[in-house]
């Protein structure tokens, strides 16, 4: 299971990046949306965090398993306390999977992948979303932002 403490521990340091990104934003600055029809910047917080979990979900349950819910927040420690608590959630979920799980073949997105294939896009598709907000954070003049990759 070493290679699994590895994959949280750098999945970890993305996840531990985006904390600090929104740290530095506003209350006000949560709706901004850089087109019409694109997430708001907090919107796009709570996917990457829940995401994470699904994915997590679907390795565990060994079929997918949609997100619960749609989560909404007014300001930003609400949003951090969401983003913290399903970063807590997905780590404690990541260390009970099995090698079994892991190896496990699970249909998902029109492919049958294993486990660690899907816990792999799951980080692809959060450091994808964690750029885009770095953009959107710069697009509203912020220019003290963390490193791309949390470095304690």
């Amino acid at each position: 299971m070493s290679k699994l403490s590895g994959f949280i521990s750098g999945w970890l340091s993305h996840r531990k990046a985006l904390i600090e990104l929104l740290k530095v934003v506003d209350d006000e600055q949560l709706s901004f949306k850089p087109w019409e029809n694109g997430m708001s910047l907090s919107e796009l917080a709570i996917h990457i965090a829940g995401s994470t979990s699904m994915f997590v979900n679907t390795v565990k349950t060994g079929v997918f398993t949609p997100p619960t819910g749609k989560k909404e927040v007014s300001t930003t420690k609400e949003l951090l306390d969401f983003v913290e608590g399903q970063t807590e959630y997905a780590k404690q979920e990541l260390e009970k999977l099995t090698a079994e799980q892991l190896d496990g073949i699970i249909a998902f997105a029109g492919m049958d992948l294993p486990g660690k294939a899907i816990l792999e896009a799951a980080k692809e598709h959060e450091i994808h979303h964690k750029g885009q907000l770095f953009t959107y954070v710069r697009l509203l003049g912020i220019e003290e932002v963390p490193f791309f990759i949390y470095r304690p």
